[in-house]
């Protein structure tokens, strides 16, 4: 009796079924995973070195700006040069930059630069590890599903990276603790030597290459389409960190402790979490292009539910439906990767990677002052009321530019 051949993989399944996206995909995780634990451990060091709270924070807060810089003035990296060198040389740079930290006699200054080039770093890796995705899983659904995969994994690290890091703190000292990640990142390095293919540079990387990675971003920027994509990608964002940034002083007000605090932080990425996966294994690709817009504009409306002073258990089901909501960036991501010119899409990712990040820290230092005026529950609203006003109004045009005859589309000047 002949039996039924085996069911075709669905869904994520399709995406773990390529060899060569498993590799990427291990190495994302160690990766992330030695970023994460380098940001817990650096900053305990900084601590133990002055005892100083501020030089501590800022042992995290030095993370931010960087990106910009590396995104911008590095982006051509991208595509200038073959993915796989970019991608590895960039594991390299970073245990290196984490083994100098655990050089004795280390001042504190240097801790702080070699965390800034961490971050300098990181945009132009990531951009290029989603540039690569595209020439591992093609332009289509499996590329969503993997970039969707990836930021998984970003936001897990975030409920079990900080946890992992403090649980081996206890363990081992800062400096030990930065050792294990450098074996992380060469780890990473090697998944991606080994694991993945070689491929040519998608541009051809005329003149030096500041001036290039500046005149991609201009090229970039100045797509009408492109740049309401961004701002899609970023805006959002800015507006929705607000409750994590006012997490301690919100768990303060509700006497929660350090217990509410933790479940506050964490809320957010389990609702993103949540609905990635339900989006990802549950809803065709043109179902959630189709959602995408509608969703974007309904996903900070939760915060709303601030001004009606709700308790603990309202305010986490309140930020997990905001989590929920930003599975939007699923149908942004097959625009994303449709409209940008193939010959720029490194530096168009590194520039979107590098954004993103950014303006989260713009979005967190705003929610800050926003509070010390009006109060935590005023910002988190007003949060919501202008993040939902500016997504609406992108949405639009977003809507309008979508399927232009591309007049004003060409961005390479040719």
């Amino acid at each position: 009796m002949l039996q039924a051949p085996p069911a075709p993989p669905t869904g994520y399944r399709r995406v773990l079924a390529v060899t060569e996206f498993r590799i990427v995909f291990a190495a994302h995780a160690l990766s992330l995973l030695g970023v994460v634990v380098t940001e817990v451990a650096l900053s305990v060091l900084v601590y133990d070195l002055t005892g100083s709270p501020l030089l501590s924070a800022l042992a995290f807060a030095v993370g931010f700006l960087p990106y910009l810089i590396g995104g911008t003035l590095f982006a051509g990296v991208a595509d200038r040069y073959p993915a796989r060198r970019v991608l590895v040389v960039c594991d390299l740079v970073c245990a290196a930059c984490v083994a100098a930290m655990v050089t004795p006699g280390t001042g504190i200054a240097v801790l702080l630069l070699l965390r800034c080039a961490l971050a300098v770093v990181s945009p132009v890796f990531a951009g290029t590890r989603m540039a690569t995705l595209v020439d591992i899983l093609g332009d289509g659904d499996l590329f969503v599903l993997g970039r969707s995969l990836l930021r998984i994994v970003s936001q897990s690290a975030v409920l079990v990276g900080f946890g992992l890091g403090g649980l081996l703190l206890t363990v081992v000292s800062p400096r030990h603790a930065l050792l294990i990640t450098v074996g992380t990142f060469l780890t990473s390095a090697a998944l991606l030597r080994l694991g993945t293919r070689r491929r040519p540079a998608r541009g051809t990387g005329k003149g030096a290459l500041l001036a290039d990675s500046l005149k991609g971003a201009r090229q970039v920027l100045a797509d009408r389409r492109v740049r309401a994509l961004l701002l899609l990608f970023w805006l959002p964002a800015m507006f929705s960190v607000a409750p994590e940034a006012l997490a301690a002083p919100y768990a303060a007000e509700l006497g929660a402790g350090s217990a509410g605090l933790g479940l506050l932080m964490c809320a957010l990425p389990v609702g993103t979490i949540a609905g990635e996966l339900y989006a990802g294994s549950r809803l065709r690709p043109a179902t959630r292009t189709r959602i995408a817009l509608p969703l974007v504009c309904c996903a900070l409306l939760p915060y709303l539910g601030y001004a009606g002073r709700p308790g603990l258990a309202l305010s986490l089901v309140l930020l997990v439906v905001a989590g929920a909501g930003s599975a939007y960036t699923l149908g942004l991501d097959q625009w994303f990767v449709r409209d940008v010119p193939e010959e720029l899409r490194g530096r168009a990712m590194t520039l979107l990677t590098a954004g993103l990040m950014t303006i989260q820290g713009v979005g967190m230092a705003l929610a800050g002052v926003a509070a010390e005026f009006a109060g935590v529950r005023a910002a988190v609203v007003g949060a919501g009321v202008l993040g939902t006003v500016c997504c609406a109004l992108l949405a639009v045009e977003a809507r309008r530019t979508d399927g232009r005859d591309g007049a004003d589309h060409d961005v390479t000047g040719r």
